[in-house]
């Protein structure tokens, strides 16, 4: 072994990074919190920055601008892009799909480990409970599925309500919540496009379909008012300007650190 690379638990697929800035504001579902305190002792241990992460807020309230909106009505002008809705009730086939769809539109990103099959199942398992069909979408180009956007109420916002016990009733609140869920902050962890798609007008206008077919859901049925995007990689360039074009900021970040040994 010649080097120490993270924190990560387990790969880049689960939580990632150490949190270095944005501590004014409690973590969205499925991102890793921690004390300020904690960089300084990493770093007195040796360790330097190896990548940083960062998460965007976006006001979903707020309209896009008007090129986004031009991009928009040209994407929905093209009659051969459809954007759907996933079909939970072929949630197996459909985790399968969106999740090769991710190994294949993040396979040249920093840290990219390829999902094995074993761990698709997983990952569909564990996610289904809080998968809502019209916060996730699906765009394809010609009948073929070649972008996707995954989109997840925040959990934390009831569990928090908790105080970490399930017990007496608090087991009865999150089920009773998941039948209905309404929250105020919304995640979206993964969106991608395939490679040989990306940097194309063709990506911008499904990336865009995607995400204002999902914020007008997320307000509409679930009562969102604010969207965190991410994490971001910070040489992910396309991203990053994605997330600025729909006037969101960045209001977290993260570091992955390294040593040799």
């Amino acid at each position: 072994m010649r080097r120490s690379l993270g924190p990560f638990s387990l790969s880049v697929w689960d939580e990632v990074g150490l949190q270095v800035n944005g501590f004014d504001h409690p973590p969205t579902v499925m991102m890793g919190h921690n004390s300020p305190a904690y960089r300084g002792w990493v770093e007195a241990a040796g360790y330097a920055p190896a990548k940083s992460l960062y998460t965007y807020e976006l006001n979903t309230a707020q309209g896009f601008p008007p090129l986004i909106q031009r991009i928009l009505q040209s994407g929905e002008r093209n009659g051969r892009i459809a954007i759907r809705k996933v079909d939970k009730s072929r949630f197996n086939e459909e985790a399968v799909l969106i999740l090769g769809l991710l190994n294949d539109a993040w396979s040249d990103n920093w840290g990219f480990v390829p999902l094995t099959d074993a761990e698709i199942a997983y990952a569909g398992r564990k996610l289904k409970s809080i998968v809502f069909e019209d916060l996730i979408r699906v765009a394809e180009f010609e009948g073929e599925p070649v972008a996707f956007m995954i989109t997840l109420p925040n959990l934390n916002e009831v569990l928090k309500s908790l105080n970490g016990s399930l017990f007496p009733f608090g087991w009865a609140k999150l089920l009773w919540w998941l039948r209905s869920p309404k929250v105020k902050t919304a995640r979206v962890p993964l969106m991608g496009v395939v490679k040989r798609h990306q940097a194309s007008r063709l990506a911008s206008q499904m990336a865009f379909l995607m995400i204002e077919y999902t914020r007008r859901a997320a307000i509409a049925n679930y009562g969102t008012s604010r969207a965190e995007i991410g994490w971001v990689l910070d040489d992910n360039h396309g991203m990053r300007a994605m997330a600025e074009a729909v006037d969101s900021r960045i209001n977290r970040e993260y570091v992955v650190y390294e040593k040799t040994l």
